[in-house]
C-alpha cells in the first residue's frame, strides 16, 4: 500500500517562490516540492538589469544567484517554460501550459505558494508595439535591450517614467553614451519622495547630461517601417531611436482572484503575517503580495526585492511548521543616478499627512565625511516626525557617494518605535573619513526635535 508524499506546488520562481521552496525543501526534505516557472531562468537579481544594460555587470549569468539545475541537485522539481493558468483549489490542482511540449495539464497540490510577482504597467497609446520599445522586468528583456543596443548602435534614448527604473535607466544610457531623454507625466519624477527632496533629483539629472521634461504624459509614439522614431506628449515630440517603458509596475494577482482568493491595497494578494492567503493551505509571497506597513497600520502594495526573499522564507518555514511571521515593513528603498544616491524609509511628509498624522518636518544639508575630509560630498535629509509626540516617521536623503545607506539607520530607528530624543543619542560610528562627529541623519533629527 503506497504512502501519500506530501506535495508543495510553487507558482513563480524567482525570489520569493524559490526562497520558500529552499526554506522548506532544507527542513523537510521528505517534502516534493515543485516549482514552476514561466520563464528561461531562476533566482536572478531583478534589480540588477539596469546594470547589466549599461555594462556595469558583464555577464548575464551574474546576475543568476541559483541556476535551475542548482535547484534541481537540491531536489526542487523546477519546470521552465511552464505557465500556470488557472488554480483549481476545490480539487487542489494547477492547470499548466507546457509552452516546449505544447500540452496543458494538471498538477496536484497538498499546499500551495503564489509568488507570480509584479509586471510592467501597460501603456495603451498608438504605435506601442514598434521595434525598439522595451520594458525591463526579466532578465529575458534586458539581454533584448542590450542586444538591440548592440546590433542597432542607436544614438536617441528615451525613458518613460521617472522613478527607479526610469533613473537607472538614465544611467544606463548616459553610460553608453546616448542621447537621453527622461520623460514623467508627473509635475517631479520619483513619487516616493516630497517635491522639494525630488527637486535635487532632478537638478543631478539635468546636470548628469539627462535632458529632463516633467508634466510629459505620453499620447504615443512616431514610427518608420514598423521602429520607433519619436516619442509624441501634449508638450512635443522627442526624438528616439530606442525607448524604455518604466512607469510602474502592478501585481500578477488575476490566478489568485480568479480563484476566489481575497485582494488588497491596488489588487495586491492579500495576505496575513504568516503570508498565508484567504484560501486555507494557500500562501503567496512577493511582488504579487501586500505587506503590513508597521507605520500606517495596515497592508500596503509596496513591491521590492528585500521584502519578496522575506516572505519568501517565511513561507518555507511556515509550511515546515516553524510558524514563521513576518513582522512588516517601513517602505525603505535605495537607488542612485551616477554619484547621486536616493534613499527613503518610513513615510514622506506628504504621505503622513494623507494617513491623518500631524507632523513636523526638518531638511539639513551637510557632508558625507568631516568637510575637511578629501572626498567629502553633499548630502540632504529631510525627516518627518509626528507632533506633539516626537515619534520618528520617516527621512529621505539624496547626497553623494557614502550619503544613501545612512537611511539602514533611521529604517531600524523606525522599527524600533524611537523618538526623536532617542534617536538623536544613537551611539553612531564616528571618523573623518566616514561622518561628521554628528551625522546628518543626527543633525536632521536635533533640528527637528526643536520643532516638536
Amino acid at each position: 500500500m503506497s504512502t501519500h508524499r506530501e506535495r508543495v506546488v510553487i507558482i513563480g520562481g524567482d525570489a520569493a517562490g524559490m526562497s520558500a521552496a529552499s526554506q522548506l525543501r532544507r527542513l523537510r526534505p521528505e517534502v516534493e516540492v515543485i516549482a514552476f516557472e514561466r520563464g528561461t531562468y531562476t533566482s536572478y537579481a531583478l534589480c540588477g538589469l539596469p546594470y547589466l544594460v549599461a555594462g556595469f555587470v558583464a555577464e548575464p549569468s551574474r546576475l543568476v544567484a541559483r541556476t535551475p539545475e542548482a535547484h534541481r541537485r537540491n531536489g526542487i522539481d523546477v519546470r521552465l517554460h511552464s505557465e500556470v493558468i488557472g488554480i483549481d483549489l476545490a480539487q487542489q490542482q494547477v492547470i499548466v501550459v507546457d509552452h516546449e511540449a505544447k500540452r496543458e495539464y494538471r498538477e496536484s497540490f497538498d499546499r500551495l505558494v503564489i509568488a507570480t510577482g509584479a509586471r510592467p504597467r501597460s501603456l495603451p497609446v498608438p504605435g506601442r508595439d514598434a521595434e525598439g520599445i522595451f520594458t525591463i522586468h526579466s532578465l529575458d528583456e534586458a539581454l533584448a535591450l542590450a542586444n538591440w543596443l548592440e546590433s542597432q548602435r542607436p544614438r536617441s534614448a528615451v525613458i518613460v517614467g521617472g522613478g527607479y527604473v526610469g533613473l537607472e535607466m538614465a544611467e544606463a544610457f548616459i553610460t553608453r553614451g546616448l542621447q537621453t531623454t527622461l520623460l514623467e507625466a508627473a509635475p517631479h519624477v520619483m513619487a516616493l519622495l516630497d517635491s522639494d527632496m525630488a527637486e535635487l533629483v532632478e537638478r543631478e539629472l539635468q546636470q548628469g547630461g539627462i535632458r529632463l521634461v516633467l508634466g510629459a504624459p505620453v499620447e504615443g509614439f512616431e514610427t518608420r517601417q514598423g521602429r520607433v522614431t519619436g516619442v509624441i506628449t501634449p508638450v512635443g515630440t522627442f526624438e528616439a531611436e530606442v525607448v524604455v517603458l518604466g512607469i510602474g509596475v502592478e501585481p500578477n494577482s488575476e490566478l489568485a482572484r480568479d480563484a476566489g482568493i481575497v485582494l488588497g491595497d491596488r489588487n495586491a494578494i492579500h495576505v496575513d503575517e504568516h503570508c498565508r492567503t484567504s484560501a486555507p493551505g494557500v500562501w503567496a509571497a512577493g511582488d504579487c503580495a501586500d505587506a503590513y506597513h508597521r507605520l500606517l497600520g495596515r497592508s500596503i502594495y509596496f513591491p521590492l526585492g528585500t521584502t519578496a526573499n522575506k516572505q519568501g522564507r517565511v513561507c518555507g518555514l511556515d509550511l515546515a511548521g516553524r510558524e514563521a511571521r513576518f513582522p512588516g515593513i517601513v517602505g525603505t528603498a535605495i537607488t542612485r543616478f551616477r554619484e547621486t544616491e536616493i534613499a527613503r524609509t518610513g513615510l514622506t511628509e506628504r504621505e503622513a499627512r494623507s494617513a491623518g498624522f500631524q507632523v513636523v518636518t526638518a531638511q539639513v544639508r551637510s557632508t558625507t565625511r568631516s568637510g575637511y575630509f578629501p572626498g567629502a560630498t553633499w548630502m540632504t535629509v529631510k525627516m518627518v516626525a509626528e507632533e506633539p509626540t516626537g515619534r520618528l516617521l520617516g527621512a529621505q536623503i539624496v547626497g553623494g557617494s557614502g550619503a544613501g545607506k545612512r537611511i539602514d539607520t533611521v529604517a531600524t530607528a523606525l522599527t524600533a518605535g524611537m523618538t526623536l530624543d532617542e534617536f538623536i543619542y544613537l551611539d553612531l560610528a564616528y571618523a573623518p573619513p566616514f561622518s561628521p562627529v554628528w551625522d546628518p541623519v543626527v543633525v536632521a533629527a536635533r533640528k527637528l526635535a526643536r520643532e516638536v
